[in-house]
């Protein structure tokens, strides 16, 4: 029985928190990036991953201009349920029809690979332009769509998210939300 429950803590047990740094392809994207935020993602308290906000600017004007969210994943996750939860909190915020969603889908599985446990991705959001990502800080996609960008980034930074603490958090607004 102990063993057992020695097997099922190390399964169920996150990395150590970390700080979640900011990719080097994205220092050079011309923008003085400072952290603005950071946070955790729990779901029924088992840790998901820490997320950190980089911006050139505080609270909500930090998602106007450039920004990078960087994910420090705590599980591993495929990239097909990546894509699916991306699309399933897309959908729920209305953005776009089946047809639209399915075709940023197909956008998102070349952009956002399976990450193990441990691994960082991370996206440069260009408000009005599109987003790069990096998995472990080598690029590993783009979008050139504006509208799939803003509404990749509003699952975490629209007002209407499912997590509005770890969106405050990740504006430096935490003490704002209970």
């Amino acid at each position: 029985m102990l063993v057992l429950l020695l097997v099922l803590a190390t399964l169920l047990s996150s990395p150590p928190a970390r700080a979640v740094g900011l990719p080097p392809a994205a220092q050079l994207a011309g923008t003085p990036f400072a952290r603005v935020g950071q946070g955790e993602m729990r779901w029924l308290g088992f840790k998901l991953y820490d997320a950190a906000l980089w911006a050139g600017e505080r609270g909500e004007a930090a998602v106007e201009a450039p920004h990078v969210l960087s994910i420090r994943y705590a599980r591993a996750v495929s990239s097909e349920r990546l894509v699916e939860v991306s699309l399933d909190e897309m959908r729920r915020l209305g953005f776009g029809d089946e047809a639209r969603l399915a075709r940023w889908g197909e956008v998102l599985a070349a952009a956002l690979p399976s990450v193990a446990a441990g691994d960082t991705l991370a996206a440069l959001h260009r408000p009005g332009t599109g987003a790069t990502f990096w998995h472990q800080d080598r690029r590993s996609g783009e979008i050139g769509d504006p509208e799939l960008a803003r509404a990749f980034f509003a699952i975490w930074l629209d007002p209407r998210t499912r997590e509005p603490r770890l969106r405050a958090q990740l504006l430096g607004l935490a003490d704002s939300v209970r």
